[in-house]
């Protein structure tokens, strides 16, 4: 009977491990399937430990540097224009690069790569990162974190549903509590000192304070000249003051309820799914700041090492406006020689806003994207050659 049994069954046999693959994809979160695809998903870790984010991140970063703001959000009105293209051209499941705080969590949300390395020269935006990786690890859902980050009571009607329109207008009505603010850095602080392990300096703990601060302070309405409005910010953070301009009246709430040129809001806080692929990064200590000048010599360069030491690809580099000082320092040469040293294809692409400059010249005006290898052939086969 056995015999018979496992003869009339043989023809099934090939289908156990398929539907066994099936099973476990529907079990693994977004972030995970990712890693399964493309050149990277072979190599790349599914996870950091706390000692190997946080080495990568120390041993990757150069002396704190020093920019005319802050930078707590963005003010780049348009930076979600490019998006539609980039998932035509960029791959998915890679490695993406990038600069400054809020911003790059909606490119990493669109682009869905299995890591992603933000490298800033002001020591604040490690700390705004920091402050962040437990804000996302400490929140359940969208509403959870907004609450979180301007220290509000979470409205009452807010769900997985909810839009993230509908999400700001109830949080821009409620009113900020200090006791909360008190509450949520303390957890942040427990989250990464306790939880993780992180030797954070009391000067990390300032700039910690700093940012959440601010958010508390001037909630939803934040925008980029009001945590310079009154004071000036820790050393730490590496801001110089007295920059006022750029604001164009873009706020938290307007740059988290944009739209992508065609309707559709592409923000890191516009659906649950977008929440959760970036929470679930952060839980895998997958999104690390480092400090580094762009046109400095170790930050970039080091980076490049590491993700060659891993054999992954990078998908994206968003530069924002930094080339244009990069040129007005005449440190573009540095720049393109350190970033030709980055694991790249014919697939691998530049994201620039504002006013930067590319390589062929010219002012770059709105959000666009260009080849990396293109435009960094001057430099490229020099870098190959050594």
């Amino acid at each position: 009977m056995a015999r018979m049994t496992t003869s009339r069954f043989a023809h099934l046999r090939p289908y156990r491990s398929i539907i066994a693959t099936l099973l476990l994809l529907a079990l693994m979160s977004p972030a995970q399937q990712h890693v399964l695809s493309g050149r990277a998903a072979a190599s790349v870790p599914a996870e950091l430990s706390d000692q190997q984010f946080w080495t990568l991140s120390r041993d990757s970063s150069e002396e704190d540097g020093f920019f005319r703001s802050d930078n707590l959000l963005s003010n780049e009105t348009s930076f979600q224009y490019v998006i539609p293209g980039l998932l035509r051209t960029a791959k998915q499941g890679r490695v993406y690069l990038g600069v400054g705080p809020e911003q790059n969590f909606t490119y990493i949300a669109a682009l869905k790569p299995v890591m992603a390395v933000i490298i800033d020269i002001r020591h604040g935006n490690l700390d705004v990162h920091l402050m962040y990786k437990a804000l996302f690890e400490l929140s359940s859902d969208r509403a959870d974190f907004v609450s979180r980050l301007f220290s509000r009571k979470r409205p009452d009607g807010l769900t997985a549903k909810s839009t993230a329109s509908e999400i700001f207008d109830a949080y821009g009505m409620a009113e900020s509590s200090k006791e909360m603010f008190e509450e949520n850095l303390k957890a942040v602080e427990d989250v990464l000192m306790k939880k993780h392990g992180f030797p954070l300096t009391p000067g990390d703990q300032e700039g910690l304070r700093w940012a959440l601060a601010n958010y508390y302070r001037y909630g939803p309405g934040i925008n980029y000249n009001s945590s310079l409005s009154s004071d000036l910010p820790p050393a730490i953070v590496g801001a110089t003051g007295g920059y006022r301009g750029g604001n164009n009246g873009i706020t938290y709430a307007t740059l988290m309820t944009a739209d992508d040129g065609r309707g559709e809001n592409r923000s890191f806080l516009a659906n649950e799914e977008n929440f959760a692929f970036v929470k679930d990064l952060e839980n895998r200590n997958l999104i690390v700041p480092v400090v580094g000048d762009f046109g400095g010599d170790k930050a970039i360069r080091a980076v490049a090492t590491y993700l060659k030491s891993i054999d992954a690809m990078v998908s994206a580099f968003y530069l924002s406006n930094v080339e244009q000082f990069l040129f007005q320092d005449g440190k573009w040469e540095t720049f393109c020689s350190s970033v030709s040293a980055l694991p790249l294809d014919e697939t691998s692409y530049f994201i620039r806003s504002g006013r930067g400059r590319s390589a062929f010249g010219g002012g770059v005006q709105s959000s666009s994207s260009g080849n990396m290898l293109m435009e960094l052939a001057p430099c490229r086969g020099h870098v190959q050659d050594r």
